[in-house]
């Protein structure tokens, strides 16, 4: 069998897939710091931003998935990204004309947002159709491992590169990581084979049924809570995460930015450690675990608020470090498992089902953060998303995975009943 290293489709959905993670987590960072540093947005203003980058997730992740089955995933990937590369173009050019408003941003943002959920639901539905059946698991797994460092290097790369570069000029280099990403997704040779017209059921139900394979199973669910809950209250971090270090604790851009290259550092290190730990505890106790973590390790933001010079720097970067190697780890090995359980034919719309309930409550979060930001002040607003992150963490403790090492991968799970937390399944 021929190495995947050596598979020139897959090295070029790989490479593709690097790079506009890369740049979707470089914007992430970049956008709000505009809006901070070249805007004067306030957190109100942060909120709305927070919620348009993410609200195609709640409005139309379903449908995409079920659109995403129908359509070549080829020209879905190609599409994304160039969407993607216009739509971030215009901000550079309105800021060097001296014209950008919070308006572009807004609108920016939704396309962006919008194009992403494309991207996302293609992406880990094409690779079935590149290469082959006994291929998959290490496909998956360097498929995920990328995503996963993407999620964090990107950051660390945006800190970087704030250094040196105006944030709204960083974005023309992302937009050309979005074009190069296009162009490799276009030399893939291989031609996938969409279903026929005559096979196609009505949208609704096609929808239904990649929901209902998410929701109906004992631990799918659970993992979805779990996930849902986190980036709910982890959008509030993020909303206010700019305002708080730029503002509140008087540090600079340059400060920020390097607390997001060391929260790089356990990003890299969970990439690598996800497999070893899940092999040491198990993989179904390494989910909850790791979602207890993250909690934990969140509230070392706001402690920063209560000490003075270094001191501050060093909690931020711990709490980075710290939260990127739990949700790495979290990732790796959940993201794993529902691919190894679902069915080809329901990938596109299983990714989107769990895409729609998970990133789909981050524009609540955002508007939430930037109201508790507005009424209560950054600082409490940022101690209540560490007690919901927590919150987050019992669906998943609370449940059968703390007393298994083994997953399931049978794809009749889903007619499993619900067992109490004592009997491992």
């Amino acid at each position: 069998m021929t190495s995947l290293l050596r598979h020139h489709d897959f090295r070029q959905l790989w490479v593709a897939e690097t790079a506009s993670h890369v740049g979707t987590q470089v914007v992430g960072v970049a956008l709000p710091v505009v809006a901070v540093a070249v805007l004067s947005a306030t957190p109100l203003e942060m909120g709305v931003l927070t919620a348009l980058e993410t609200a195609a997730f709640l409005l139309i992740a379903l449908p995409a998935g079920a659109w995403v089955d129908r359509w070549r995933r080829q020209r879905v990937l190609v599409r994304a990204d160039t969407v993607r590369a216009l739509a971030l173009a215009t901000i550079p050019v309105a800021y060097l004309l001296d014209a950008l408003t919070l308006g572009q941003l807004y609108v920016v943002a939704a396309v962006v947002g919008t194009a992403t959920v494309f991207f996302d639901v293609a992406y880990q539905s094409y690779l079935p159709s590149i290469v082959d059946r006994d291929q998959l698991t290490d496909g998956n797994g360097k498929l995920e491992i990328s995503r996963a460092v993407a999620q964090v290097a990107g950051p660390g790369l945006t800190g970087v590169l704030l250094r040196v570069l105006a944030a709204p000029v960083l974005l023309v280099v992302t937009a050309a990581g979005y074009l190069l990403s296009a162009f490799l997704v276009s030399r893939i040779r291989h031609v996938d084979v969409v279903p026929e017209r005559s096979t196609r059921r009505r949208l609704r139900e096609e929808i239904a049924e990649g929901l209902g394979f998410v929701v109906r199973h004992r631990l799918l669910r659970r993992i979805v809570a779990c996930t849902g809950t986190g980036n709910l209250f982890g959008a509030i971090t993020g909303t206010l995460l700019a305002l708080y270090v730029l503002r509140t604790l008087g540090l600079s851009e340059s400060t920020l930015g390097l607390v997001l290259s060391a929260g790089a550092a356990g990003g890299l290190a969970g990439a690598f450690t996800a497999a070893p730990l899940g092999r040491l505890i198990g993989d179904g106790r390494a989910i909850p675990l790791s979602a207890v973590a993250f909690g934990a390790f969140a509230a070392l933001t706001p402690l920063a608020s209560v000490v003075d010079g270094a001191a501050r720097v060093v909690l931020l970067v711990a709490g980075g470090i710290g939260i990127s190697w739990a949700v790495v780890v979290y990732n790796v090995l959940q993201v794993s498992f529902r691919q190894r359980l679902c069915p080809p034919r329901l990938l596109g719309r299983m990714n989107a089902s769990v895409r729609f309930i998970v990133f789909g409550t981050m524009p609540l979060g955002g508007l939430l953060g930037g109201v508790l930001g507005t009424a209560i002040g950054v600082v409490p607003a940022l101690w209540v998303a560490v007690a919901g992150q927590l919150l987050a963490a019992v669906p998943v403790v609370v449940s059968p995975l703390i007393g298994m090492r083994d997953l399931p991968r049978e794809l009749d799970e889903t007619a499993r009943p619900e067992v109490s937390p004592a009997t491992p399944g």
